[in-house]
């Protein structure tokens, strides 16, 4: 008997997990029913110490936000700026998933690889503070996707669902923040 090495990690072979699609159909039709619907969406941010914090979000188990090592954390978790892109590409993937049922198109593989550019010199306001973009300069998102449809189809597809996602739409549009002691 020869021991083989384990499995790689891979994709999800044959399509991806169904969604609902009535449900789907419903979520449409509440949403064309009552187009100015707003949803308030809450998370609260505990610090536990060094720069590790437990984010409670509905009644889930905390989502952990941490630093790297050379950012002073203790690499348990993504770090802030890791953990919004991972919202933008999960964002992304829901809405290319959503629209491509919609549109009756099997997906076989879905995959999107983010990266963006930021300069932390500043160091959270402790650093160099001269004048410079704060924040991500730049956003790259590539998506291997595979399914039944033509390319350009495919295309239009990842089009629409960037031009729809709430997180995509808030990486590029300016949002009213509000910041305040309490």
């Amino acid at each position: 008997m020869s021991a083989s090495a384990p499995p790689a990690p891979t994709a999800m072979v044959g399509c991806l997990a169904p969604i609902d699609k009535e449900g789907l159909n419903k979520l449409i039709e509440t949403g064309k029913a009552n187009p100015q619907a707003i949803k308030t969406l809450k998370c609260k941010t505990i610090a536990e110490g060094r720069f590790r914090h437990l984010n409670m979000i509905r009644n889930l188990p905390p989502y952990i936000v941490d630093e790297p090592p050379g950012l002073l954390g203790d690499d348990t978790a993504p770090n802030p700026s890791e953990a919004s892109l991972a919202a933008l590409g999960s964002c992304l993937a829901v809405g290319i998933h959503a629209n491509a049922v919609a549109r009756h198109i099997t997906i076989y593989k879905l995959e999107l690889e983010l990266e963006a550019d930021i300069n932390i010199t500043a160091v959270w306001g402790t650093g160099d503070v001269s004048p410079k973009p704060v924040g991500f300069d730049a956003v790259r998102v590539k998506v291997d996707m595979q399914a039944d449809a033509p390319q350009a189809e495919i295309d239009d597809l990842i089009a629409h669902a960037k031009k729809w996602s709430p997180v995509a739409n808030t990486f590029t549009k300016p949002v009213a923040l509000d910041v305040e002691a309490v």
